[in-house]
């Protein structure tokens, strides 16, 4: 049995192409009532169910919710719809005429079953290689503004590294001249040994320990080497931070970090840039081991605090604090500097956007940081107002949410 339609004039011409369709087509009035129904819709939605509901019925059970207001509103809505054991897509049209409306339903692939699951599988592997490439062209622009970072703090990371190697190359001659003085001594002591009489020597060895003053030798020395020592430390905590900041690997994993010795370590690398205007205050709480990817993070520092460096135009305060509230932890970075107007500060984020003159920034350091914090399920937070400085606080979770 089929729910019988009320023929409009012509409906014979539409007939005849529809029972060619290979989509189901239906054309019901707004109350509910069935007006045209081709082979295919007849066969699968039109039968008359065991429960004995109308049309009216049966198309509300098919469409979702809302389907019928959106096509009003709109004048179409489309979606997949479960019809017994298939999904198939459906497109759902609205027409309202002077007291009177209709909608015209299509639906695709009712017979279709393996065709539909075939175009579906293929758009999934598609949105797969897209998601794909997303996320390998979001490494490589995280990875180029990091390297931009470091071509940037070059010159700077250089003489950090210079200045510790110049003193240790002086000291090395020094610490020559007094060997050659200490094997000339030394020297003298195994003549007078190897002398009948050694005590006839001894003259002359006072006369070496005068001229090569080994007394200033023996107290300087030590402190030569303890210079020396300290400066190889420094070159090494420099090229190892760096190595640690320019590292990249997409299958860096979450691990437990120590948030203050990341803060040290991208300090360490930026504190040239720094040193000359500004005093740098630490405001230290303590604070859990927090589930992050460390790299990353560190990136969001040195872009914070470099920007907090390059608003301070003179000599400038920057403080870095932490905390702890509840189940998350809180890095802030506030800055002495003019502070960055309202309407500014609704672009800040913004890939590209940048106040700085042309060939002085990318514009992607504040939009990189967004992203990372995002990733880590946190926040940022402004607040600044123009001549109050401006202070960035990152919000973490202690762990990822699973």
């Amino acid at each position: 049995m089929y729910f019988e339609p009320t023929l409009l004039p012509s409906q014979d011409i539409l007939q005849a192409f529809s029972e060619r369709m290979q989509e189901g087509l239906l054309l019901f009035r707004g109350d509910g009532e069935l007006v045209f129904a081709n082979a295919i819709a007849r066969a699968s939605l039109c039968r008359d169910p065991r429960d004995g509901s109308t049309f009216a019925e049966r198309i509300a059970q098919v469409l979702p919710g809302g389907a019928l207001s959106q096509a009003r509103t709109s004048g179409s809505w489309s979606g997949s719809l479960p019809i017994g054991e298939r999904i198939v897509i459906a497109h759902l049209y609205h027409y309202g005429a002077i007291g009177q409306e209709f909608f015209l339903a299509l639906f695709h692939n009712i017979e279709g079953q393996e065709d539909y699951e075939r175009e579906l599988e293929q758009r999934h592997a598609e949105l797969r290689q897209a998601y794909m490439r997303l996320n390998g062209a979001q490494d490589k622009l995280l990875q180029s503004e990091k390297m931009a970072s470091i071509g940037q703090l070059a010159a700077g990371v250089a003489h950090e590294i210079n200045n510790p190697i110049g003193y240790v190359h002086s000291n090395l001659g020094s610490l020559q001249e007094y060997l050659r003085s200490l094997f000339t001594l030394i020297e003298a002591y195994e003549r007078a040994l190897r002398a009948p009489d050694p005590k006839a020597l001894i003259p002359e060895i006072d006369d070496i320990r005068r001229r090569a003053d080994i007394d200033f030798i023996a107290g300087d020395l030590p402190q030569l080497m303890a210079e020396s020592r300290e400066g190889i430390e420094r070159v090494t905590r420099i090229v190892r931070d760096l190595k640690d900041f320019s590292y990249s690997d997409r299958s860096e994993s979450w691990k437990l970090v120590d948030l203050h010795a990341g803060l040290e370590s991208t300090i360490n690398i930026i504190w040239n840039e720094l040193k000359y205007k500004v005093t740098l205050e630490r405001q230290y709480g303590e604070l859990p081991l927090v589930e992050a990817l460390p790299s990353e993070l560190n990136q969001v520092y040195m872009n914070l605090l470099l920007n907090a460096g390059q608003a301070i135009a003179e000599r400038g305060t920057i403080t870095v604090s932490t905390g702890v509230e509840g189940d998350q932890v809180w890095i802030e970075f506030r800055d002495t500097g003019p502070g960055i107007p309202a309407d500014i500060q609704q672009r800040i984020f913004d890939p590209f956007f940048t106040t700085k003159p042309v060939g002085s920034g990318t514009g992607l350091g504040l939009s990189i940081s967004y992203g990372i914090i995002n990733k880590h399920h946190g926040r940022i937070d402004v607040d600044s107002a123009p001549g109050e400085g401006a202070a960035f606080r990152i919000t973490l979770p202690v762990r990822q949410p699973k």
